[in-house]
């Protein structure tokens, strides 16, 4: 049943973006320094909310805690919104997704502000994902219907100046993930799968004097997003999975060279704040090994049946592997944006996952244009470790700036 749909979500899990593991067995407790050390990836429901959705922040290696406020802070750090300089705009980007394998899946972002005052700000946004047109079938192969499976998530902000240097920022998020449209998987019927999330962030900035240059800027983020309760396909909510909460926090530094010629440097740094996969014992046949209550027992790490903020407490100590793996789980961006008279962009960057936690690896580049109102970026994906589900794909995002048109009656 549904072969079709696990055949495109199989495809999803071979280019590192959906993993649909839910245990991690050791073949032999001996064995943990060997084999199964090698792969640990923790998964969750609803990844594509980690998905960065701008060619903007795209082209820097998929990065934006702490770059300039733009009209897509929202997904990336929304406490930036209390120090954009214009009153209201708005962005829409487009991703086409697994463009070598299927045509039809792709990822499409809405997102805006409104300034309120020089201190607040408001934002929202709404995030698609489409998986394409499905057929879903019988064992037999007769068919039942075509279906369009689809996830998407509506959010609204608030961001608000504490001082001239440092803001903050809370937003709330409904997500809805509709992946067997109710049809009956292996004897149990479905439902979509719904959750509603958080987001709280903080925003630092500060001009700073270097000789040599004629303006500098040091900029700090911090945001977790993501927080929320758990998800279930199930009409009987037995099976709950996390959401991807996620912290992510770097530095970026503005360094404007004369009038004409700006550079920023970024980094990024990311980590799920979800339980890490334990390794349950088995015996010497490879049996699973259960305790008096029927319960797998845990060989290492911790047992991840947990609240969700219990789970974030957790995420930082629970690694089977102890701190070495614990700090395989940080991802590392970096990323470079070079501005000619704030009209014309080049951007290069490059993302590092460790092997064991997904080994997404790559280089990205990407470009901006500016002019008058309009705004126009564009980014291409370049892997260096395996396929991307956006490699050789070109993203781009278009920005509105309704300050631009006051500006220019």
């Amino acid at each position: 049943i549904l072969f079709n749909l696990f055949m495109k979500r199989l495809l999803v899990i071979l280019s590192g973006v959906i993993v649909s593991l839910n245990f991690a067995f050791a073949q032999n407790p001996d064995e943990w320094n060997g084999q199964q050390a090698t792969q640990n990836t923790i998964t969750t429901a609803v990844p594509f909310l980690n998905i960065g959705p701008d060619a903007r922040s795209g082209g820097m290696g998929e990065l934006g805690v702490s770059s300039e406020p733009d009209a897509i802070s929202q997904h990336w750090n929304p406490a930036k919104y209390a120090f954009i300089e214009k009153d209201m705009g708005f962005a829409v980007s487009y991703s086409p997704w697994l463009r070598q394998l299927v045509n039809d899946i792709n990822l499409a972002y809405l997102s805006g502000y409104k300034k309120l005052n020089d201190r607040s700000a408001v934002s929202a946004s709404l995030k698609f994902f489409s998986l394409g047109d499905i057929t879903f079938t019988e064992q037999d192969g007769s068919v039942i219907g075509n279906f369009r499976p689809n996830e998407f998530s509506v959010d609204a902000g608030y961001a608000r100046k504490f001082s001239n240097k440092f803001s903050g920022a809370i937003s709330g998020r409904f997500i809805y993930s509709n992946l067997t449209q109710g049809q009956t998987v292996q004897g149990q019927s479905t439902k979509p799968g719904t959750s509603v999330a958080a987001d709280i962030a903080v925003f630092y900035t500060n001009e700073l004097i270097v000789n040599w240059l004629e303006g500098s800027t040091f900029n700090f983020g911090a945001a977790i997003t993501n927080i929320g309760s758990k998800m279930s396909y199930s009409n009987d909510d037995s099976d709950r999975d996390f959401i991807p909460t996620n912290l992510r926090f770097g530095p970026s530094w503005l360094m404007e060279i004369d009038e004409y010629n700006s550079i920023r440097l970024s980094l990024d740094i990311n980590k799920l704040l979800v339980p890490t996969p334990p390794i349950y014992a088995v015996d010497e046949d490879g049996n699973p090994i259960l305790d008096d209550a029927g319960n797998l027992t845990i060989y290492k790490g911790k047992d991840p049946d947990v609240s969700p903020v219990a789970g974030m407490i957790q995420s930082f100590y629970d690694a089977p592997g102890g701190f070495s793996e614990e700090m395989k789980e940080f991802i590392w961006v970096a990323g470079a944006e070079y501005w000619y008279d704030k009209q014309f962009a080049v951007r290069a960057g490059y993302f590092h996952e460790s092997d064991m936690k997904g080994n997404r690896k790559f280089f990205t580049l990407g470009a901006g244009l500016r002019y008058n109102v309009f705004g126009l970026d564009f980014s291409y994906l370049i892997p260096t470790e395996q396929q991307n589900p956006l490699a050789n794909t070109l993203r781009f995002t278009l920005t509105f700036n309704f300050d631009g048109v006051n500006n220019s009656e």
